[in-house]
């Protein structure tokens, strides 16, 4: 059964760092391009960052960019995203998503919801001001 569990989320206060992790099982991320979106209430899902296959390219939204980070463990089947600096704009349910997405991450198709495949269930992150 295929499944991403992600977890990490919490209360923080602005200016405060959080470290989300995404757990996958039932497949090997090795082969897939791992993202993270996020959905605040009333919101679209956004794309937040994405990191190609290889490890060896990334893309962030211009609203996280500088603040946080995604990598990637394969051997241990799992994508972080180290967010720091946080505001009380980056408050949503932030989602971990797999997708067969070729070429490295500058390929406009990472920042699109529709080309990922499998989700996890969402992690709550509230910051507080």
């Amino acid at each position: 059964q295929v499944q991403l569990v992600d977890a990490g989320g919490g209360l923080v206060q602005a200016g405060g760092s959080l470290r989300l992790s995404c757990a996958a099982s039932g497949f090997r991320i090795g082969s897939y391009a791992m993202g993270w979106f996020r959905q605040a209430p009333g919101k679209e899902r956004d794309f937040v960052a994405a990191i190609g296959w290889r490890g060896g390219s990334t893309v962030y939204a211009d609203s996280v960019k500088g603040r946080f980070t995604i990598s990637r463990d394969n051997a241990k089947n799992t994508v972080y995203l180290q967010m720091n600096s946080l505001n009380p704009e980056d408050t949503a349910v932030y989602y971990c998503t797999a997708g067969n997405i070729l070429g490295s991450a500058t390929n406009p198709a990472y920042r699109s919801r529709y080309s990922y495949t499998y989700w996890g269930q969402g992690t709550q992150v509230t910051v507080s001001s």
